[in-house]
């Protein structure tokens, strides 16, 4: 009775002359070279971004300090999710992509020169404001730091000279959205690792011979913003396509940018938002608790970055271009590819995550200043951010078919909704988890954003599955049972990854996280899922 699920019913073809076509047809290599172009330099990020978060740990520990900076860092990280990534970007690369596929060159480069001048003149001004309104910024995200003497001016100093990066990272943001659309992904993808890179050097040699060690950190911030801009000129350059930035905010692409970015400006970043909020709340709790979500968050972001933002950055483009041709069908066969593959990856990965989250919490921070309370504390905090995981990845990938439609009306109405809930959980979670029920509330809040973009996109007809998900489904069910049975057998006592000497946690960790991809690989072969079956139709 199962052959039936791979049958086509739209184009009376079975599934498997989809499958045929992996690597022969061209959509089909280019998605999947591309993904996996940004999806390994994403993952070089994220490597060098553990290898940072290690030696900010083992240095500066999880204390009142750290906390002072994850916050200095975390503002202008928000506004950089809400103007680079969660707004302009999402308006931008649309409105690009269409004028790319339907007018001249000239227009291209008129729009692109107006948008570098309008963004810039912007952003300096917001910069400049938020420079000096450091002291209010952090009354707002932070107040509880005023409970600790010192705690508070030392964020506010660090806030000021990290602030800029806003500036810096939203040109970079808008440079690396031309070079996605004409299909460079590789580049934009690897230059997050400058960010690291600063980070680690600073935190290891100028860290010493500053009166406050820590505002070495928040130097590290300031330099890899200029380092990331100034890193993806050239590329702009060999496709001659760098801006020669004019301010004119009414031009009629700067208008339209403008007028779709305002609503995805929440939209897009309302996981930002949470977690701005769990840190305002967190404020208020022990000393470390930022520091622990930080830390948690951080390996939590290692899938959702590696994979998650990898494919809707891919997609993104791909989209808008399908709906600038009105091909309807095409779109919809996109966003279905895209979501089997984040249940191939997405669900072992959150589960993965939760069995194994004191021991890769102990085996990557516990050295020097992080002790064993901090892994335990770390440990609750990563699995409430790990329930919400595979909702993060939705919610990236979905909201692509509504912003490559244009269509940001009803991402905001569903955002809206998301937010109301993160606020009553935090509400209802902080008291009997403390910091874990701050994580836990933003985890269930992204499942019920991704809820209702799915809904919205089934019910408007955007997303029309192909048949073959039940079958897929039970594969991937029984592949993830088959993971967690192998790792929770071979998972030494809590206690004894404490204890454990480095070289032992990590050799230790390396066989379970092998043992369980081989099990869940194997599982998936067994069940009969083939890499071919993943494939995306042409016709």
């Amino acid at each position: 009775m199962l052959p039936h699920l791979f049958v086509n019913h739209q184009y009376k073809q079975p599934y498997t002359r989809f499958s045929e076509s992996l690597l022969k047809t061209p959509v089909s290599r280019s998605l999947f070279r591309s993904t996996f172009n940004v999806s390994s330099m994403t993952l070089l990020s994220r490597v060098f971004g553990l290898i940072r978060d290690v030696v900010i740990a083992s240095l500066f520990g999880a204390r009142d300090h750290t906390d002072a900076f994850f916050i200095a860092f975390k503002i202008p990280n928000y506004f950089r999710r809400l103007f680079a990534e969660g707004g302009f970007s999402q308006a931008f690369v649309p409105v690009l992509t269409e004028i790319k596929t339907r007018q001249s060159e000239d227009d291209v480069r008129e729009l692109l020169d107006y948008v570098a001048g309008t963004l810039a003149g912007v952003l300096f001004l917001i910069t400049v404001v938020g420079i000096i309104a450091a002291p209010v910024l952090m009354l707002i995200f932070a107040s509880g730091f005023t409970a600790t003497e010192g705690k508070f001016e030392l964020a506010v100093d660090m806030l000021r000279i990290t602030f800029p990066y806003l500036l810096f990272i939203s040109l970079t943001a808008m440079a690396g959205g031309i070079l996605n659309t004409w299909q460079r992904f590789t580049v934009p993808a690897f230059t997050p690792v400058l960010l690291n890179l600063s980070l680690i050097a600073c935190a290891v040699w100028l860290a010493p011979h500053l009166e406050r060690p820590v505002m070495a950190l928040a130097i590290g911030v300031f330099i890899a913003g200029v380092l990331q801009l100034l890193f993806q000129l050239p590329f702009l350059l060999r496709l001659r396509l760098i801006p020669r930035p004019r301010f004119k905010w009414r031009h009629a692409g700067v208008t339209r940018i403008a007028r779709l970015m305002v609503p995805t400006l929440f939209a897009g970043s309302v996981a930002q938002i949470n977690i701005m909020i769990d840190m305002m709340i967190a404020s208020w709790l022990a000393a470390g608790s930022i520091s622990w979500l930080y830390y948690s968050d951080r390996l939590m972001e290692f899938p959702l970055g590696v994979f998650g933002i990898a494919i809707a950055t891919v997609i993104l483009p791909n989209l808008s271009e399908k709906h600038a041709n009105g091909s309807a069908d095409h779109f919809s066969h996109t966003l279905d590819w895209a979501l089997r593959w984040v249940l191939v990856i997405g669900l072992p990965a959150t589960l993965a995550l939760i069995v194994l989250s004191t021991p890769l919490i102990a085996t990557i921070f516990q050295y020097g200043a992080f002790v064993a309370s901090d892994v335990d504390m770390a440990g609750r905090s990563l699995i409430a951010y790990a329930v919400g995981l595979l909702g993060l990845i939705l919610v990236k990938v979905l909201s692509a078919g509504f912003f490559s439609r244009q269509d940001t009306r009803t991402p905001v109405r569903i955002a809206f909704i998301a937010m109301g809930c993160n606020v009553v959980l935090n509400i209802i979670l902080v008291f009997p988890l403390a910091h874990a029920g701050l994580a836990l509330a933003t985890s269930l809040a992204a499942l019920v954003n991704s809820s209702l973009l799915y809904y919205m996109l089934r019910k408007s007809g955007t997303l029309r599955h192909r048949t073959g998900w039940v079958l897929l489904f039970v594969r991937v069910f029984a592949a993830c049972l088959a993971m967690c049975l192998v790792l929770w057998w071979l998972q030494p006592p809590v206690e004894s990854w404490l204890l454990m000497v480095a070289l032992d946690k990590v050799l230790q960790l390396a066989l379970l996280v092998v043992a369980g991809a081989f099990a869940y690989g194997l599982t998936l072969w067994l069940g009969g899922l083939r890499p071919a079956h993943m494939n995306l139709p042409t016709d």
